[in-house]
């Protein structure tokens, strides 16, 4: 170890505050470890003798290539020097060791946030602390303590990833104390057991229904006025807010006619509490759950966050409110075994497997996408050995599982059954109510937030996809792996016939769903559609589809996906169509025969079925339901309409899906022209009462009614036959005296050159703190490449979507975290962003967002008011974008769009009295600094 690590080791051990630390055991060997740190402009390196020297870009690069070196995020660095890869003592890497499940920032600032050492000013201070970050966290390796099962995995799992390669492993054996470090040797996967030291779940009899008492807006004000304390600030609006939405908890007075409230509030208001208040209160008095529904990851973690003003003790809270996602959000744990057991011959994911052992034992509920996982640890180690470890295609064996009654899936499905408020997202809300839940149960009372969203997705979640990438999945969950390359994947077989064991009709069904499944598209699809020369019906009809793409769609040479209409079909079509149709019906008559039997047992064996088999039996057969029913025959009846007409409810398209110029998906496809009918019908007239909430449910065309029919429409409202309860609560916020909208006249938004050196001389006006939106991902990628080395020079630090690599959470988080950064991103990040503060002072979209010239687009502008409809869509994207800028009251920021055809018809997407300038690049420059530097008093 090098005499500074093993200086600032000691020192750590010294100075840490939490426990006494005499004698820790920590090794001294001499290990000369450097640390590199690589900046915008530049980089920085650390000697073993403790010099410090700048380096270029080349140099660094060879230097980390010949010698292991300290650094931050190993994956971002070779991004940044062009590198393939190298050896590293990743403190990210590290840091997941030691702190499981704990939250950090993939920066060297972030680290530093996270041991307590004070935050570095410049390169060098982040050179310096690279080596006490790393003694921090080996002390506290070092530091005895109760025996937990992660204090008790800790030195077993660290074997393991010795003798898989992991570099700090020896370290990290030290600082535990191990008796004896032995050289990596053959690869011992007994170590990553940790299923065995996880809790079980326990089972409930099944709650009654809930039951009717209603909640006035009187006490919806008195349950608000509870959370938020004594002390705090008057907000007359968010009482009414409360007040409003507690019409949806009254009881309902007739069947398939709930009370609707459409409660547009605008940012600052607090809906979240306000709906919180008499949704809680409704839980507790009617002994039933009411499931808050989010579009976006970040408003989930969001409204938990929210809820700790409710339920300040975290065990009260554990009881009372549950985050609940879909099966591929968690991690399985048969996945994680099965993986482990692969080390011995392929060592390779044995780092990956190892962090993810230690974060298993740590875990509040094993989700993986939002919850306490560090989302940089798929981009550091790879999603193979991460994020891939989840149920992804459906495979669970439930109680057939020895994991079962550990599941983290299994005990979010438990704890949402009891629990009173459920955090749920809006695709996972209509696909349970579409299958009828995993029990089917389904509640009464629901709260859309980010309302605005509901159709979009609808669309997604009752839309048709008889596509490669689809089929492929489906004979992956019926074949399982196949061939060579093996895996993990658990087909149909393998799954269920130890359920139909004594059952020769059930054996002689599943003997036919696994020979009919063969016409599915197997390993080596894309080449095969791609050379014309496929295999089974399903490959041939997909060959042609994508013969009729390219024939007829315009600007073939694009980069982007191709689409053109489904009829007529070319030449070929229609017989490859036949043939579709009869090997899609060989695999219904006995998915549906299978799925009777199933249900059968449910039945016959009702008395002596436990618990545990009959919810297996239950969804095993929701599962073949949900591929026949709601799959297969949809794309049975989607091809067989390709010789006539499409139905009137139905849009169909042909696409051949691209990235970066190159064929990723093939297929036919099929969305509800109005995807708010089976919304309305399975999710909205079942329910009692429901909430739909957001900033833009209205868009500001200047037609109040027009803009509330336009709502009613996108929320679903209109199918019912008692009209919803509208309610809108205007924002608090000041956004006339806090705010500037400038259109530039004189960029030209398709010259590239023009719209980079516009960000450029915005983004340096602003000092930072910029957002840049973009209508397109290429466009992005344009900017980012001009702009990036002048940003560089001035110390700003920029970050792209699409770009980093990083996911986009990460990429926000980090944005975030720092005043003077920028961040480049699309749709994504215009919907996701809430950055209160100077961190985000400057947003600037490239170009007015209409809508993508899709068919889909076409055909819904017919139905919803042609020119009308494409307005709408704009001003709520821009209002949108917008709404990003100011989260707080004391926020200014500046707007600024590089479009000079901005019509003025869309200009209602602004706050009323917000003064919109048009004028050119030096005058919005010119302001932009004035406003934003000499309003806080900077020179």
């Amino acid at each position: 170890m090098s005499q500074l690590l093993s200086r600032t080791l000691t020192t750590a051990a010294m100075t840490a505050t939490s426990v006494a630390m005499n004698d820790l055991p920590i090794s001294t060997t001499q290990v000369h470890l450097a640390a590199v740190v690589v900046g915008p402009s530049g980089c920085t390196r650390l000697g073993g003798d403790g010099d410090i020297e700048a380096l270029d870009f080349a140099a660094a690069a060879e230097h980390l290539q010949r010698q292991p070196s300290l650094v931050c995020h190993a994956r971002s660095i070779s991004r940044r020097l062009s590198l393939q890869g190298f050896a590293a003592y990743d403190l990210l890497e590290l840091f997941a060791f030691v702190h499981p499940a704990r939250f950090v920032l993939p920066t060297a600032r972030g680290l530093a946030a996270a041991v307590d050492l004070p935050a570095p000013q410049n390169q060098e201070d982040e050179v310096l602390l690279l080596p006490q970050v790393a003694a921090r966290l080996l002390a506290q390796l070092a530091v005895s303590g109760p025996p937990t099962p992660l204090r008790r995995s800790a030195e077993p799992i660290a074997e393991v990833m010795k003798d898989c390669g992991w570099i700090w492993a020896r370290l990290v054996l030290s600082a535990l104390g191990a008796s004896e470090i032995n050289p990596p040797g053959p690869v011992r996967a007994a170590g990553l057991a940790i299923w065995n030291q996880l809790g079980e779940w326990s089972d409930h009899a099944p709650p009654p229904p809930p039951g009717n008492v209603p909640i006035d807006p009187e006490h919806a004000r008195a349950r608000l006025a509870e959370m938020l304390g004594k002390d705090a600030e008057a907000r007359p609006s968010q009482g009414d807010f409360a007040s409003a939405v507690a019409q949806a908890f009254q009881p309902r007075q007739q069947q398939d006619q709930p009370t609707m409230v459409l409660a547009e509030a605008g940012t600052g208001v607090g809906k979240t509490l306000g709906y919180v208040a008499p949704a809680s209160l409704w839980a507790e008095r009617n002994q039933g759950s009411v499931w808050i529904s989010t579009y976006t990851r970040n408003l989930q973690h969001q409204v938990d966050t929210e809820l700790d003003r409710l339920y300040p003790e975290q065990q009260q809270k554990n009881q009372k409110v549950v985050v609940r996602k879909g099966r591929e959000n968690y991690l399985c744990l048969l996945n994680l075994e099965d993986a482990s057991r692969t080390l011995p011959t392929l060592p390779r994911h044995g780092i990956a497997l190892g962090l993810m052992a230690r974060w298993a034992l740590a875990t509040r509920d094993g989700d993986m996408v939002g919850g306490d996982f560090p989302s940089w640890l798929a981009d550091l180690l790879g999603r193979a050995g991460t994020l891939g470890l989840a149920d992804r295609r459906g495979e669970c064996v439930y109680s057939a599982c020895p994991h079962y009654n550990k599941c983290f899936i299994e005990k979010s499905v438990r704890k949402a059954r009891r629990a009173e408020l459920v955090i749920a997202n809006h695709a996972l809300v209509m696909i349970q109510a579409a299958i009828g839940g995993d029990d089917g149960r389904q509640p009464t009372r629901y709260v859309f937030d980010e309302g605005h969203h509901i159709f979009d997705a609808a669309d997604g979640a009752f839309a048709a996809h008889l596509s490669a990438r689809e089929t492929a999945d489906l004979r992956r969950w019926i074949l399982g792996a196949e061939g060579r390359r093996g895996g993990r994947a658990r087909g149909l077989k393998r799954r269920l016939e130890d359920l139909i064991a004594d059952d020769d009709t059930a054996l002689g069904a599943l003997d036919e769903i696994l020979a009919a499944a063969r016409v599915l598209p197997g390993d080596g699809w894309q080449n095969r559609l791609t050379d014309g020369a496929p295999r089974g019906s399903v490959e041939s009809f997909l060959v042609l589809v994508r013969q009729q793409v390219y024939a007829r769609a315009a600007h073939v040479d694009s980069p982007y996906t191709l689409e053109t209409e489904a009829r007529p079909p070319i030449d070929g079509m229609e017989s490859a169509a036949a043939a579709l149709i009869a090997a899609f019906e060989r695999m219904l008559g006995p998915i549906e025969t299978l799925r009777q039997r199933l249900s059968n047992r449910l039945d016959t064996e009702s008395e002596t079925l436990d618990s545990q088999l009959r919810l297996r039996i239950e969804a095993a057969a929701r599962g073949l339901e949900r591929r026949g029913k709601y799959m297969i025959q949809a794309w049975r009846d989607m091809v067989a309409t390709l010789a006539t007409e499409t139905p009137a409810a139905y849009v169909d398209w042909m696409e051949v899906e691209r990235i970066d110029g190159r064929d990723v998906d093939i297929g036919l496809h099929r969305h509800w022209l109005d995807p708010m009918t089976p919304f309305a019908e399975v999710v909205v007239k079942p329910a009692h009462g429901l909430v739909v909430t957001s900033a833009t449910l209205s868009d500001g065309s200047g037609d109040v009614t027009a803009d509330w029919q336009a709502a009613e429409t996108r929320t679903g409202a209109v199918h019912l036959q008692t009209p919803a309860i509208r309610a809108q609560v205007p924002s608090p916020f000041d956004y006339p005296k806090n705010t500037r909208v400038f259109i530039i006249g004189d960029v030209r938004k398709d010259d590239m050159d023009q719209v980079a050196a516009a960000y450029r001389t915005l983004f340096l006006a602003a000092g930072g703190g910029g957002l840049g939106l973009f209508t397109a991902i290429q466009r992005l990628r344009a900017v980012h490449g001009r702009i990036s080395p002048h940003l560089d020079a001035a110390g700003l630090e920029l970050l792209a979507q699409h770009v980093d690599g990083m996911d986009i959470s990460t990429l926000i988080d980090i944005f975030r975290s720092e005043e003077d950064m920028c961040l480049l991103g699309t749709d994504a990040v215009r919907d996701g962003v809430d950055v209160p503060g100077r961190s985000l002072r400057l947003i600037v979209f490239d170009r007015v967002p209409w809508p993508r010239p899709s068919i889909l687009y076409r055909a819904r502008r017919e139905t919803f008011g042609k020119a009308s409809y494409t307005d709408m869509l704009t001003r709520l994207r821009l209002k949108q974008a917008f709404g990003r800028l100011v989260r707080r009251g004391d926020d200014r920021g500046v707007f600024v769009l590089l479009d000079p055809m901005m019509p003025s018809r869309l200009l209602g997407a602004f706050p009323d009295g917000v003064e919109v300038r048009r004028c050119g690049l030096v005058e919005a420059v010119s302001e932009t600094r004035d406003f934003l530097m000499h309003e806080h008093g900077l020179p």
